[in-house]
């Protein structure tokens, strides 16, 4: 490890509409022995006792409970501050429907463990049942966080998906110094961004993604496609501001 401090791994996973299949994804935690920190981001009474009933069954479960929908950047913010809180290093957020190959997480601690200063990003490698309308949304977004970020594609090959290593010092850093950070789902896009402004390093990882027939989404086409929007717009802003600093970066490193 390139760094002499030890490292202290948890889990974030954010939960909204999806109590039915979280154990699923918790099982395939488990066996890490680290913190689960569990966000019931204001639920129905459905799927909060789903949830309830998994957190008291699994032990390594830390659940904290938005009592109305926030959106899941405000679910991420409060997974990721209570991990500080707990003393952790190193927060691998997972989303809780379980589109993401878990078995991927070795590869991804031990790049973590070789990296500990790194955000470890994963992007997809669709299946068939990627929706097409999905796969293009993606390509349009990364080709705009590039502009804002001034980074390439074989820096960051991602912008949207939640499955990812962050350290956890940065991450409360940036949440500390900017109170505007979009909520919803702009906001995977939006803290890897101030992250990257901060000449955090990413190294991209593939991670299988397979959308299960039936599945629930919390995409909502025309609200999300807006807040990605306005986040964009006003990390365009932000970009304009820091171009001395983004060019002297680019140019000497």
């Amino acid at each position: 490890m390139s760094d002499q401090t030890e490292q202290k791994f948890g889990f974030v996973i954010p939960v909204y509409n999806h109590g039915a299949v979280l154990e699923s994804v918790v099982k395939n935690l488990i066996q890490y022995n680290f913190p689960i920190i569990v966000v019931d981001d204001g639920n129905d009474e459905k799927n909060k006792a789903f949830i309830n009933d998994i957190a008291e069954r699994y032990s390594l479960i830390t659940l904290l409970v938005h009592p109305k929908n926030k959106g899941k950047g405000e679910a991420m913010k409060s997974g990721v501050r209570k991990a500080e809180e707990m003393g952790l290093t190193h927060i691998l957020q997972i989303d809780s429907d379980g589109q993401h190959d878990a078995g991927r997480i070795p590869q991804f601690l031990e790049l973590s463990k070789q990296n500990p200063k790194a955000i470890i990003c994963g992007y997809p490698v669709y299946d068939e049942s990627a929706p097409h309308h999905r796969v293009v949304a993606r390509k349009i977004s990364n080709a705009w966080i590039h502009i804002v970020s001034f980074t390439t594609s074989d820096q960051v090959r991602d912008a949207l998906i939640g499955f990812r290593i962050y350290p956890v010092a940065p991450y409360c850093k940036v949440l500390r110094r900017h109170s505007i950070i979009d909520t919803h789902m702009g906001y995977d896009i939006d803290i890897l961004v101030h992250l990257l402004w901060l000449n955090v390093p990413v190294i991209s990882e593939a991670v299988k993604v397979h959308y299960p027939e039936g599945g629930v989404s919390n995409f909502r086409a025309v609200r999300d496609t807006l807040h990605i929007s306005f986040t964009y717009a006003r990390l365009c802003i932000g970009m304009v501001l820091r171009i001395p600093i983004l060019l002297k970066r680019k140019i000497f490193g």
